[in-house]
C-alpha cells in the first residue's frame, strides 16, 4: 500500500445496529490508530458518535466523518482511498456488499466484513480473488460470529492436536442469564438469513465455477448426524445452517491447494437446552423454510419478522442488558492420528487413534464478540500482513489469519480458546 492514507480504519455503515457497536468497541480496540466512520447521512453519523460516546463516557466529536453511499460508487471509492482498511458493517451483503468490495479494489484498500451469507462469500471469491491478489489487497469476509469462532476454533484445534486431524464436529450454544427477553435478534440478521436461504440454489452453480479441481477423498468419511439428536451434556442439537461449515471447508481447500495440507472434514451443529426450546425453534424453522421458497413468503418474513420468529426478532434489536447477559460456547471434537505420514497424499491403513476436545467461548455473540472479532481482523491485516498468505486475495479468516496472532488477540478481548481433553482411541 504505497499510497499515503489519512486513516488506518473506516467503519462503514456505522449508523446500523452492528455498526454502532463496532464504533463502541473501536473506542478501545482502535485507541492507538487513526479511525473514522462512514455512511450516507452525516447527521446520523454524528448522532451515532454522540450515542456511543455517552455509553463509553468518551468524547468522540473528533472522530472523522465520511459520507458514502452504496448507490454512489464514486463516494465509496473516495471513502476507500482515505484509509488502509474498510470495516464494512453495511448488510445484507447480498444487497449492499459488492459495491464496497469493488471500491476497495479500485482504491487498493483492504476490506473486512461480518457476512454469513454463503452466496455472497463464495460469489465474491469467484469474482474478485484473482483481482485482489493482483492488487495486493486482502478481502476477508465472515469476520464476525459467522465465522471466526468456527474457523479460528478449527485452526486452534489443529494447532493443539499434535498429529493429523481427519474430522471435526462443532456444537454452538448460546445462553442468557436472568430474565429472558424477546427481540434479541436484530432485523438485519433476520433479513440476511431470508435473502441467503431464499437464494441457496445459487450456491451450487457458484461452487461449480469456483471449485473446479476436486478435493482428495479422505477416510474414514465423517457422516452427518440425524436432523435432531442428543449431543454431549444431554443437549438437543440440529445441523447449523449458517456459513460455518462452508467457511471452514474453504479454508481447508485453500491450505490444500497452497500448502499441500491434508484437508479435514467438518460438520457444524447448534444445540439447545430443553425440549420446549427445540420444539419452538423447530416450529419457527418449519414456517421459515415453507415461506422462504416463494417471493410472497419472503416478503411476509421481511415485513412481519416478530410474528414469524415468535418474538425473537425485532427492528430495535436486543437491549444492552440482554446483550451483556448473553454468552456462547462452541465445543469441538477432532479425531485423527497421532502419527504423521511422510506424504500428506498417502492414506492411513488404520482408523483414527486420537481425539481432542476443545472449546471457544465469549459474550454477546451477535453484537459484541462479532464487533471485537471484526476490528481485530482489521488490525491484524495492518500489523501482521507479513504473516498472511501471498500479497492478497479474497480469503476466509482461517486462511488469512491462521499464522498470525489473531487467536491470542481474541483471548485478550473476551474470547477463550481452550483444550478440554486429549485421549487415545
Amino acid at each position: 500500500m504505497s499510497v499515503a492514507r489519512k486513516l488506518d480504519v473506516i467503519i462503514f455503515g456505522a449508523t446500523g445496529f452492528t455498526g454502532k457497536y463496532t464504533v463502541l468497541e473501536g473506542i478501545k480496540l482502535l485507541a492507538n490508530m487513526n479511525w473514522g466512520v462512514a455512511g450516507r447521512n452525516k447527521s446520523k453519523l454524528e448522532d451515532t458518535l454522540a450515542e456511543m460516546g455517552r455509553k463509553a463516557n468518551t468524547d468522540l466529536s473528533h472522530i472523522p466523518i465520511v459520507t458514502a453511499d452504496v448507490e454512489d460508487q464514486q463516494s465509496l471509492v473516495q471513502m476507500a482511498r482515505g484509509c488502509k482498511v474498510v470495516v464494512n458493517c453495511c448488510g445484507p451483503y447480498r444487497l449492499f456488499g459488492e459495491p464496497v468490495i469493488q471500491a476497495c479494489l479500485e482504491a487498493g484498500t483492504h476490506h473486512v466484513d461480518v457476512s454469513g451469507e454463503p452466496q455472497f462469500l463464495e460469489g465474491m471469491q469467484l469474482k474478485y480473488h484473482e483481482a485482489a491478489k493482483a492488487k495486493g489487497v486482502y478481502l476477508v469476509s465472515a469476520c464476525g460470529f459467522d465465522s471466526i469462532p468456527a474457523d479460528m476454533g478449527t485452526v486452534f484445534l489443529e494447532q493443539q492436536f499434535d498429529g493429523v486431524v481427519n474430522s471435526v464436529e462443532s456444537y454452538v450454544m448460546s445462553r442468557m442469564k436472568g430474565k429472558k427477553e424477546l427481540g434479541s435478534i436484530h432485523y438485519g440478521t433476520w433479513a440476511s438469513a431470508v435473502h441467503a436461504i431464499a437464494n441457496m440454489k445459487e450456491v451450487g452453480q457458484i461452487r461449480k465455477e469456483l471449485f473446479k479441481t476436486k478435493m482428495p477423498e479422505v477416510a474414514p468419511k465423517l457422516k452427518e448426524r440425524p436432523a435432531i439428536h442428543k449431543s454431549s451434556g444431554d443437549k438437543w442439537s440440529f445441523p447449523f445452517m449458517g456459513a460455518d461449515r462452508s467457511c471452514v471447508l474453504r479454508t481447508q481447500r485453500f491450505l490444500y491447494e497452497n500448502e499441500g495440507k491434508r484437508p479435514l472434514q467438518m460438520r457444524a451443529y447448534i444445540s439447545f437446552g430443553g425440549l420446549v426450546e427445540v420444539i419452538a425453534i423447530s416450529f419457527i424453522g418449519a414456517i421459515f423454510w415453507l415461506l422462504v421458497k416463494t417471493t410472497f413468503g419472503q416478503n411476509l418474513l421481511l415485513k412481519y419478522p416478530r410474528l414469524f420468529s415468535l418474538g425473537l426478532v425485532s427492528h430495535e434489536g436486543p437491549s444492552d442488558r440482554a446483550m451483556n447477559n448473553t454468552s456462547f460456547v462452541m465445543h469441538f471434537e477432532g479425531r485423527g492420528w497421532e502419527e504423521k505420514l511422510a506424504d500428506s497424499s498417502e492414506k492411513y491403513a488404520y482408523p483414527p487413534n486420537k481425539v481432542i476436545r476443545t472449546k471457544v467461548t465469549g459474550t454477546n455473540p451477535g453484537y459484541g464478540a462479532t464487533c471485537v472479532a471484526l476490528l481485530l481482523s482489521a488490525k491484524t491485516i495492518l500489523k501482521e500482513a507479513d504473516k498472511m498468505p501471498g500479497n492478497g486475495g479474497f480469503l476466509t479468516p482461517g486462511a488469512a489469519f491462521g499464522k498470525t496472532n489473531l487467536i491470542s488477540e481474541l483471548t485478550k478481548n473476551g474470547f477463550t480458546f481452550e483444550v478440554i481433553s486429549k485421549a487415545k482411541l
